[in-house]
């Protein structure tokens, strides 16, 4: 549980962060109050005015003007100020500063990738620099999705053939859950990632060596890409099967295809179905692998393969 959260919020992390949570308590106690005074009122009523003896009844009562103009006028006038105040908290959370920080997004079966105009390329792990504002242009490959950061209150759908766009700005150094909150297939719940916020000087740091597994051997790259590139979700190592083939004693291994012809998993076979994953699909599995084209660097397809050898 987040130490700097409260019943209904985790901590506030951005800088909408408060606005959102003040008129949510207000329309949270506001309807509170309302609903003890209506039930409270109801009974007391009910209670007051029974009927009490064969003949007696309550008299009878037509209105009460004063009364009925109080109840119009008092809930229009909240819902007037609810509407006005909605709507600049929804204005700041949809117009970005001038200054922001874009990152394009992309959402797919099931993992977020993100993308950097000085050219890093992350998946699942949106890095960016405190106090700072942030322009998140997204889209999806195939269904949609949902990019949700409860820590900053911010949180929209990702659709396939258009962008949509939020912008947040970060107030305190961490890591931030990322979930994808629209029902998106059998690996919805493991679409999960992180927003890490970081000084700006690590920002600049991390841009300039965002290569990344240079210090590590091929193996042991792989290893790492095989949870930061989400192959997880749907590739095991244990010999179970998930939505796709397990990893485990894959390589070298005799598989039948869809179409009935069999092959052998060697390294040709693995970098097609990285970057053409439809095209040769293992008999008993739906092709629903995304492509990596774009995503992976040779490199990292050499070490994911230098992984997978790895695992028996």
């Amino acid at each position: 549980m987040d130490p700097n959260g409260t019943l209904f919020f985790p901590g506030q992390s951005s800088t909408i962060a408060s606005e959102v949570d003040l008129l949510f308590h207000f329309v949270l106690y506001l309807s509170i109050f309302f609903f003890a005074l209506v039930t409270g009122g109801s009974f007391y009523f009910a209670f007051k005015y029974r009927k009490k003896g064969k003949d007696k009844f309550t008299p009878g009562i037509s209105h009460n003007t004063p009364l009925e103009i109080f109840w119009t006028v008092i809930p229009t006038i909240l819902v007037f100020i609810i509407f006005i105040w909605g709507f600049k908290t929804y204005l700041k959370m949809k117009v970005p500063p001038a200054n922001a920080i874009e990152v394009k997004v992309t959402g797919q079966k099931w993992f977020w990738t993100f993308k950097y105009k000085e050219g890093a390329n992350t998946t699942n792990e949106l890095v960016v620099p405190v106090n700072k504002p942030i322009r998140l242009l997204m889209s999806s490959k195939d269904v949609i999705h949902s990019f949700f950061v409860p820590n900053f209150r911010v949180k929209m759908d990702v659709l396939p053939n258009r962008y949509t766009t939020l912008w947040f700005e970060a107030v305190e150094i961490g890591e931030f859950d990322l979930f994808c909150a629209e029902y998106c297939g059998t690996g919805h719940s493991e679409m999960i990632g992180k927003v890490k916020v970081v000084s700006d000087a690590d920002y600049q740091a991390w841009l300039a060596s965002s290569g990344g597994g240079s210090d590590l051997t091929p193996e042991e790259w792989g290893k790492e890409l095989y949870k930061s590139k989400a192959c997880f979700t749907c590739h095991s190592i244990d010999g179970n099967p998930g939505v796709g083939p397990t990893f485990s004693g894959a390589f070298g291994r005799e598989e039948t295809l869809a179409d009935g012809n069999t092959i052998t998993v060697d390294e040709n076979y693995i970098r097609k179905s990285i970057l053409e994953p439809q095209a040769q699909v293992v008999q008993g599995f739906q092709p629903v692998m995304p492509t990596y084209q774009g995503i992976l660097k040779d490199e990292e397809i050499d070490a994911l393969i230098a992984f997978l050898k790895t695992l028996k």
